[in-house]
């Protein structure tokens, strides 16, 4: 290996696959090329190899897709979260790299998972975007850590506004949901 290619740095996404679909390709497309300025058709690559509901990662660098992974997938049940304010956090791109976001994690306690607060705005979870219920609209993050492609999708079909939101705008939501590619748009009950 050389230099170059132990320098490289890796990014991944995580497409859900179900009954053999692969949802949401165009958006995964996209992300891939913000991240590294190529643009890959992800459905020459992507295969389910059942029907069940999958995980489906994929990891790329700045030159090629390295591996494609299917995992089955079981939700996560999230009821509780930890408040953890970290100024310096910088996770705009899907990489590999998520020993920033894992030390956050483990500040958790006895919490299902946490939400990131960054120079006094809501930002993310560690696995999912944010959104609260304000006067009866749904308001992500303005600067989320890393821009979603569930957060794209809801965006571009006015489903949700992006907003800066406080720490006080969250505590007084009367709900909240995660996105991410896997669980698409899941209220917290």
């Amino acid at each position: 290996m050389t230099n170059k290619e132990e320098a490289m740095e890796e990014f991944f996404e995580t497409i859900k696959c179900e009954n053999g679909e692969v949802f949401n390709l165009s958006y995964h497309n996209k992300r891939i090329a913000r991240t590294i300025g190529i643009n890959i058709n992800l459905q020459e690559y992507i295969y389910p190899p059942t029907n069940k509901l999958l995980k489906c990662k994929v990891i790329y660098n700045q030159e090629n897709i390295l591996s494609i992974k299917f995992t089955p997938y079981k939700y996560k049940n999230i009821k509780s979260f930890k408040i953890i304010q970290d100024d310096t956090i910088d996770y705009r791109y899907k990489s590999l790299n998520r020993k920033d976001i894992d030390k956050l994690y483990e500040k958790k306690e006895n919490c299902d998972e946490i939400i990131i607060v960054k120079n006094g705005y809501i930002t993310d979870t560690s696995i999912a975007n944010i959104a609260i219920l304000e006067n009866g609209v749904w308001l992500t993050p303005k600067q989320p850590l890393l821009q979603g492609t569930t957060i794209d999708r809801l965006i571009q079909n006015n489903n949700i506004k992006q907003s800066d939101i406080t720490l006080d705008q969250l505590l007084q939501s009367p709900k909240i949901a995660l996105m991410n590619a896997m669980i698409g748009f899941k209220v917290i009950e």
